[in-house]
């Protein structure tokens, strides 16, 4: 009567093995014994020795842990030998109880593997990530030149050359010129108010009053660095436009069939200074999704669809069964907490990653725009509660929009106001229902004129 109680569960993995992945070396379990586990470098040598041992004990099935990037060569290595794998998120793989050790990590991850109890996290397809990875350097390489930018603006400040002052954008057209020419020594204000371009709005007198060097060269030397810094960056810049295009021709040659789309620029959508100069991003989203034109909702930039295309691509939709699953796994839904009844929170999930970003910017877009159809329920959601929960639930419809248009191929439907109207008259017939079956009125009891 007193004994424990033993409890079995189904086995749904039964040749399974877990690894703990670390920076110099992969412990690996293929069962709970310590006899069953086996230390493995990290080298390609090692990679192979690793699979080996794996199919002398019969494994099939693999999950590891998400560490940082040193899971990636090792994954790839056992997707090319055959083995299914489950990439597991670091906080599903905790041990609860008991001392740390690398040893009692990866067999815990086999006895959780073993039972079905991990959940694979979401990878995208071999294209997807390769444009990711010229896109995301894309993305460092600009982050890179609006740090020298913010840097030359320093030094210029120092050096009392107030250009910030009278110029919009100091890599403009205008300041660019007049770095440069600072850069290689020039110090006569009105010569350097002379290098003004048509469409400045200051005069070149007001320029040349804002440029009055102090001399200061140790300032110079450091403007020169950060200029020769900027310039070579953006050069960066361009090849790596240059690689995007490339991957994009190879893509449609791959797959003629997509060119059969095409699209008329759209005037209205505005192009930021640092998007691809070189590339249609209207017409290759158009192409790329197979004839769904995620530019026709506003709000959506090119910058949101180039990174809606290398962070989850056409394909990556469909590993979500709705809308809703994609937005809560962007952590833009919030996670409901209930106990006893009641919930406990409703917060969205902290984290973040480049789409949710992304989509919070377009978000914010919407909320700027006065004729954007997304735009009333921005507002509501700003007044109830704040600008920042505002952008976040544009954020989520947003995602909802994008799978519904991606996975079901629909056209944007923007919805009207008068929807929004008969959606709250809808609500308050449903409360009013509610009421009436709480307190138990009777239709005779109601007195309708």
């Amino acid at each position: 009567m007193g004994g424990k109680k033993k409890q079995e569960m189904d086995v749904v993995h039964p040749d399974a093995a877990g690894i703990d992945v670390g920076s110099r070396s992969h412990y690996v379990a293929v069962g709970q014994s310590n006899d069953m586990v086996k230390e493995f470098g990290v080298y390609a040598s090692d990679h192979q020795e690793l699979i080996a041992w794996l199919h002398e004990n019969g494994v099939h099935s693999v999950a590891m842990e998400s560490t940082g990037n040193y899971w990636q060569t090792l994954y790839s290595a056992l997707s090319e030998a055959g083995f299914e794998l489950t990439l597991a998120n670091g906080k599903f793989t905790k041990n609860i109880k008991g001392k740390k050790t690398d040893v009692l990590d990866c067999q815990w991850i086999q006895r959780l593997h073993t039972l079905g109890l991990l959940s694979g996290s979401f990878l995208p397809d071999s294209t997807t990530e390769q444009l990711r990875t010229f896109t995301r350097h894309r993305s460092n390489l600009i982050g890179i030149a609006a740090s020298c930018s913010k840097k030359m603006q320093k030094y210029l400040r120092l050096m009392n050359l107030r250009l910030d002052v009278v110029v919009k954008d100091v890599c403009g057209l205008t300041g660019l010129k007049i770095i440069s020419a600072i850069c290689k020594g020039e110090t006569n204000s009105e010569t350097l108010a002379s290098f003004r371009h048509g469409n400045c709005r200051k005069s070149k007198e007001e320029i040349a009053k804002a440029l009055q060097h102090n001399g200061r060269e140790d300032l110079l030397f450091a403007l020169q660095q950060e200029y020769q810094m900027y310039q070579e960056t953006q050069q960066k810049v361009i090849e790596c436009d240059q690689q995007i295009a490339t991957f994009f021709n190879n893509h449609f040659t791959e797959h003629p069939e997509l060119l059969a789309h095409d699209l008329a620029q759209k005037g209205y959508k505005k192009v930021n200074k640092n998007s691809p100069k070189n590339i249609d991003i209207n017409k290759v989203a158009f192409q790329y999704f197979d004839g769904v034109d995620l530019m026709s909702i506003e709000g959506v930039s090119h910058s949101t669809v180039l990174s809606i295309m290398s962070e989850i691509g056409p394909s990556g939709f469909k590993k979500f069964a709705s809308g809703k699953q994609f937005a809560s796994w962007l952590r833009l839904a919030p996670n409901n907490k209930i106990s006893g009844g009641r919930v406990l929170s409703n917060k969205v999930p902290r984290g973040s990653n480049r789409l949710k970003i992304a989509l919070r910017q377009a978000a914010n877009a919407i909320g700027n725009l006065k004729e954007a159809n997304l735009n009333p329920f921005f507002i509501r959601v700003s007044i109830r509660k704040s600008r920042s929960a505002a952008i976040t639930g544009t954020a989520r419809k947003l995602a909802i929009i994008i799978w519904n248009m991606v996975t079901k191929r629909v056209p944007y439907n923007p919805p009207k106001q008068y929807e929004f109207l008969a959606q709250k008259r809808q609500r308050k017939v449903k409360e009013i229902q509610r009421n009436i079956a709480k307190f138990g009125i009777k239709q005779d009891e109601l007195a309708l004129y």
